[in-house]
């Protein structure tokens, strides 16, 4: 049979399996909490601004573009600015806007006088330190000062420039027991003064002696009396250079009670002048000694800037031997005088 030759093509069954669909992100509902939240915050700055009054929004302004000079001084905005909120500030008698209560203007006070007086304290010590070179410059470079350079000192204290002329063993500033400048001495300070001639700060003089006593006799004359003379000496010579008078604020004499060198209160370093130029702190604390006796010693130690009365040759006191045993007190017993 023709049917018979023919083989059977086998039937092919395709079953294809659906699967489920994957379940869908939850990233957009983060997006739109973000936008919702964007869109609340926008919404309520426009109220805010809208609610808020000129000058505030002023104060703000001026506030980032420099905030310190709106906290320290003030302005508008900064509490003397007109606001919606009834009351508000230090006084609650106001039923509208911010009462200022005048810290703004302390503040900027405050400010200004710190300001200038630091100025004024970097132009003092401009002053100091070119003072301090021109007197070093001096005396290296003036052949009378250039001999006597290792008993002149200046250094930079607290209280300004401090230029010290200092006696030696074998070169005394003045005579034996008295106030009468070497002349050796006089040309340094008047040396001194004309460099002292433009100055702007005021200046202190002191003078210095050892721990020897004075032998005092029948006048009472000691170191106390001696350093106060050798000081009034000193300043005539200064102003005599060149020094204006009327820039001297204080003059003293100290007699042994600053010494310099410490561990000898004998040394003939110890019998010393020192000129101060002063800074304008200084100044101003010096003279609130003279106002107030009793804020410390510098009242006290305070002598009157005129010449003392010459003590005749009869009645000059004689010196004591320089003793480890003896006191500081003087003591009238007739003995060589040493270099003082």
């Amino acid at each position: 049979m023709a049917g018979q030759g023919k083989q059977l093509q086998p039937i092919i069954v395709k079953r294809v399996k659906k699967a489920g669909h994957s379940a869908h992100g939850g990233a957009w509902k983060i997006a739109y909490a973000d936008f919702v939240t964007a869109m609340m915050a926008f919404f309520l700055l426009m109220w805010l601004l809208g609610s808020t009054a000129k000058g505030d929004l002023h104060g703000i302004a001026e506030y980032f573009q420099s905030p310190l000079k709106v906290t320290l001084m003030g302005g508008d905005g900064t509490g003397n600015s007109d606001s919606i909120l009834p009351g508000g500030g230090r006084d609650l008698s106001k039923n509208s806007g911010q009462v200022d209560g005048g810290d703004a203007e302390r503040a900027q006070s405050t400010l200004g006088a710190q300001l200038a007086r630091r100025d004024e304290l970097r132009k003092d010590q401009a002053r100091i330190e070119a003072l301090k070179e021109k007197m070093t410059t001096l005396i290296t470079q003036n052949p009378k000062l250039a001999e006597f350079q290792s008993q002149i000192r200046i250094d930079t204290v607290t209280d300004g420039l401090q230029i010290q002329i200092v006696d030696e063993q074998n070169r005394p500033m003045f005579d034996v027991g008295s106030a009468l400048v070497k002349p050796y001495m006089r040309d340094i300070l008047r040396e001194i003064g004309a460099a002292l001639g433009d100055i702007e700060n005021v200046v202190t003089l002191s003078g210095h002696t050892d721990a020897t006593p004075y032998g005092s006799g029948d006048r009472g004359y000691s170191n106390w009396e001696l350093s106060a003379d050798r000081a009034n000496a000193s300043r005539r010579e200064l102003v005599a250079g060149g020094m204006p008078d009327n820039k001297l604020l204080r003059m003293q004499g100290m007699a042994a009670s600053d010494p310099l060198d410490t561990a000898n209160p004998a040394s003939p370093t110890n019998r010393r002048i020192s000129v101060t130029v002063m800074t304008r702190e200084a100044e101003e604390r010096v003279r609130q000694s003279f106002n107030n006796p009793a804020a410390g010693p510098q009242a006290l130690t305070q002598v009157p800037a005129t010449p003392a009365a010459p003590v005749p040759a009869a009645a000059r006191p004689s010196f004591v031997p320089n003793l480890a045993s003896q006191v500081s007190q003087p003591v009238p017993v007739p003995a060589t005088p040493s270099a003082r």
